[in-house]
């Protein structure tokens, strides 16, 4: 008898547990990012700016790599203050080298602050169409296969992301065919 109630105690906990299982589906939002042409022009623009710091960074580099060149062939015939300038000279740049790197390129630096700027106004967007999309198909649970989610099989039926990325392509379709009427 006492097998018996476990046994039935199971069964009820196992169908109670599948009669309100979550229905679960599965999104890339790199992919829906890398599909999405306002995404690319945005980062068209961080990658230039990207570029033209690297650039000023390289020419700084370049003039320290010189005026220490300059410094170490001439420091024997430098005396006193004219030697201490110049030596001050090159630590100066050195130094303005270093804060340039690390405000731009560090961890906290400016390219930080504007990518997560640049990306942040799509995540909401993707948030929404996410959301819409998992309520219309009955969706429980929605994981994000790019971030780090170790998806090893997936059926197509449960990939909503071409379902996600309509829904903002739509919304983008919307805007520009408004725009144009407005003209």
């Amino acid at each position: 008898m006492k097998n018996f109630k476990v046994t039935f105690t199971f069964v009820l906990l196992l169908i109670f547990g599948l009669g309100n299982a979550q229905k679960i589906g599965v999104v890339d939002t790199d992919y829906i990012l890398n599909k999405l042409p306002q995404y690319k022009e945005a980062e068209a623009r961080l990658n230039s700016q990207i570029d033209t710091w690297q650039s000023e960074l390289q020419n700084l580099q370049a003039e320290y790599e010189r005026k220490k060149a300059a410094f170490e062939s001439e420091k024997v015939l430098l005396i006193g203050d004219q030697l201490k300038l110049r030596e001050k000279e090159v630590v100066d740049l050195d130094k303005n080298i270093r804060t340039t790197t690390s405000l731009r390129f560090g961890a906290n630096g400016e390219i930080t602050k504007l990518r997560t700027n640049l990306v942040q106004p799509f995540q909401d967007q993707i948030w929404n169409a996410i959301k819409t999309m998992s309520e219309k198909n009955g969706l429980g649970i929605v994981l994000d296969k790019s971030n780090n989610i170790s998806v090893i099989f997936l059926q197509k039926k449960y990939d909503f992301t071409d379902k996600v990325l309509d829904i903002l392509l739509k919304g983008t379709d919307k805007k520009e065919k408004t725009n144009k009427s407005k003209k």
